[in-house]
């Protein structure tokens, strides 16, 4: 499938998609909003009572062509070494290198990434001082 076509289609699956919000969160201020699952003995929300809020299930799964892709319609492949950068492939694929990666490699592998043409999702976009 074509990155833009899965691009469109991505951003409207999520359109249709209920904003599933952590339960009590409107509550307090010390509770994120992001989804936790409700495990209380007498909760509501899990035992799926009405007017309480939307679980996750699997009919709010994206589609399969769309599924894994990132925001700009590309396949994320890890990446922890320049010769990682070879099982990229530029027209689907997206870099992302791995957190463990040090300050030093990460940059060689953002300047190896742009000399072949590749988009990495998380390189460097500022220069060191030592840096050449």
């Amino acid at each position: 499938m074509k990155k833009e076509v899965a691009k469109k289609l991505k951003v409207r699956e999520r359109k249709k998609k209920p904003g599933l919000k952590r339960q009590g969160a409107y509550k307090y201020r010390k509770l994120s909003k992001s989804w936790r699952r409700p495990r209380g003995r007498h909760s509501k929300l899990r035992m799926h009572r009405k007017a309480r809020g939307k679980k996750p299930s699997v009919g709010y799964m994206a589609p399969r062509d769309v599924r894994g892709l990132t925001k700009s319609g590309y396949k994320p492949v890890l990446v922890s070494n320049i010769a990682d950068l070879g099982k990229v492939d530029p027209k689907t694929d997206a870099a992302v290198i791995r957190s463990a990666v040090g300050r030093k490699k990460r940059l060689e592998i953002t300047k190896e990434a742009e000399k072949k043409g590749l988009t990495v999702l998380n390189a460097y976009r500022f220069k060191f001082r030592n840096a050449k």
